[in-house]
């Protein structure tokens, strides 16, 4: 990995300006705006919220879509900039195969979830370990170089623009929101573990995580956040063994979940 700082895609306030960048995230608003809608009556829901795969993967990307989509914003800046025609419909492809990833992220994800809510009823010891699991191995992935390997290209917009000037074809747009979504998913695929912990539809962690991720990716003490985040989760796992209640998305570890 290259000791040179990541070029960012500029002052903040230039790329929040730029149409194709305020379209992508009031996108992301949209999303939100339709998680909050669906969080309202899923209230003390977990595991899979009673959903069949299809409609948690549609759900899960939705989500996706809302956490992930700003971060995305300095990278569809520059790649808006460095095209010379059809700026929206190409950034729309870039933008389809970036939440093309993190659907196909949603499929573990709803077998992990599913996976909590037999342990809730079946062994409910094993899904307070779980909980503890998902903690400590979040917090143990964000330290780890993998981590900084993932989170370094995705720091690196300018980088990246010069590595997908090679891509060639009609789909090369919805193959560099893959290959993009691919490195975003490797960065943050631990982070998003702990929604199964504290509930997929829980709105607080979702934004408490989308913060994280952002500030990850765009401040330059990226790094030292990301490792900051690594030490809470760690924090959080050794708490949970005592205080159950920290991982609401296991209902056995919630009392009052389980009387209800």
């Amino acid at each position: 990995m290259s000791d040179t700082p990541p070029q960012s895609a500029g002052p903040p306030l230039q790329w929040l300006a730029r149409p194709q960048t305020s379209a992508l995230l009031f996108l992301a608003a949209a999303a939100w705006a339709a998680t909050l809608v669906l969080a309202r009556g899923m209230a003390g829901m977990t595991g899979t919220m009673g959903f069949g795969i299809g409609a948690f993967v549609a759900v899960w990307t939705l989500m996706m879509a809302a956490m992930m989509l700003p971060s995305v914003a300095p990278l569809a800046s520059l790649y808006a900039r460095s095209v010379s025609s059809s700026r929206t419909a190409r950034l729309g492809a870039l933008v389809l195969g970036y939440l093309l990833v993190w659907a196909v992220a949603g499929v573990p994800a709803y077998a992990l979830a599913w996976l909590t809510s037999w342990l809730d009823n079946h062994h409910p010891a094993a899904a307070h370990g779980l909980a503890i699991a998902i903690f400590a191995g979040c917090g143990v992935y964000q330290l780890t170089s993998a981590k900084d390997r993932c989170l370094a290209h995705c720091r690196s917009p300018f980088g990246l623009l010069l590595r997908y000037g090679s891509f060639r074809g009609r789909t090369r747009d919805l193959r560099v929101g893959a290959h993009h979504g691919a490195y975003c998913l490797g960065c943050c695929w631990a982070l998003m573990l702990v929604l199964i912990a504290v509930g997929v539809m829980n709105i607080v962690a979702m934004v408490a995580l989308a913060v994280v991720i952002l500030v990850e990716k765009v401040s330059p003490r990226g790094e030292l956040i990301a490792r900051l985040a690594g030490l809470a989760a760690l924090g959080l796992a050794v708490a949970t063994i005592w205080l159950p209640w920290l991982a609401p998305g296991l209902q056995a570890a919630h009392p009052m979940m389980m009387g209800s």
